[in-house]
């Protein structure tokens, strides 16, 4: 475990402590950023380079229930916007027991295996620090919003188990969600994606090989995790076709999942607020409690 992560309690009670603010007040400081990579990072090809600003802010709920969640926020793949989409994200899931942890990815600029690289790390990372953080690793699932949302669909549909003689190192732990929550997501990169999300993943010119293997609706298996998915009818910057391709391919593998349209909203739903933006919230509660 990077020495870092043991320190976590430590500095979130500093920073709590310097604020003058408690876990249970209405607007807690944000916390620490702390590193995805104790070092230098994976780029997808065998090598290593710079982790840039990748890494993760741990919100840990008040009365936790031992759930966290990943948080990928949206930005096309271009940007990282971790305002509503990430931080205030992992509020409303600390007010349901639920620890979120924002990550913040690195931009690929073409080498697309480098955002999920760093959303598996994240998810290796909460489950082997499991116990520390008073996390059932059972209980580990991701959400993502637009662009975002296709990091969340990747990692639910790429993903490997680890290694059983690393299992006490992050090598060991598996990088499957147990669950995926999609708002408004871009899940394929054809003709229904958007271009700029599939631009920035995989260059100008990718290939159709490269095209069909980040098309996430094409990577369902009956061993992909359950997913509630939202998104508004009149989306014209991500079709709601790529959720209904994801929810399709779920239902194709009798793999639980929920697809809520959202009758209004646009991308972002009204700038995240409003009836649409709170009917997904309530609904995905829902379908958390009920699981």
């Amino acid at each position: 475990m990077h020495p870092r992560w043991k320190s976590l309690p430590a500095l979130l009670a500093v920073v709590l402590s310097i604020s003058g603010l408690s876990v249970f007040s209405a607007e807690p400081a944000a916390p620490p950023k702390l590193p995805l990579w104790p070092g230098q990072a994976p780029d997808g090809s065998g090598g290593l380079v710079s982790p840039e600003n990748s890494g993760l802010t741990v919100h840990p709920a008040p009365k936790p229930n031992g759930m966290a969640v990943i948080i990928c926020p949206g930005g096309g793949y271009g940007g990282v916007v971790t305002g509503p989409e990430g931080h205030g994200i992992a509020r409303w899931l600390n007010l349901h027991g639920i620890m979120g942890v924002v990550l913040e990815y690195r931009l690929p600029a073409g080498r697309s295996k480098v955002p999920l690289l760093d959303a598996q790390q994240a998810i290796r990372t909460v489950r082997l620090n499991a116990r520390q953080w008073q996390i059932d690793p059972k209980r580990v699932g991701i959400i993502g919003f637009s662009a975002g949302g296709h990091l969340a669909a990747t990692a639910s549909t790429l993903f490997d188990l680890g290694k059983p003689e690393a299992a006490e190192t992050i090598a060991g732990q598996s990088s499957r969600p147990d669950f995926t929550i999609l708002i408004y997501p871009v899940v394929s990169l054809g003709e229904l994606g958007h271009g700029g999300s599939r631009d920035n993943l995989l260059g100008k010119k990718p290939t159709l090989e490269e095209i069909q293997r980040f098309s996430c609706e094409r990577q369902v298996t009956r061993q992909t995790p359950p997913a509630f998915l939202a998104h508004a009818v009149d989306d014209q910057a991500v079709l709601i076709d790529n959720s209904r391709l994801y929810y399709k391919a779920l239902q194709a593998q009798r793999v639980s999942s929920k697809l809520i349209e959202l009758p209004d909203g646009g991308h972002g739903l009204h700038g995240y607020q409003g009836a649409s933006w709170d009917t997904w919230q309530r609904e995905a509660i829902l379908w958390l409690k009920q699981r």
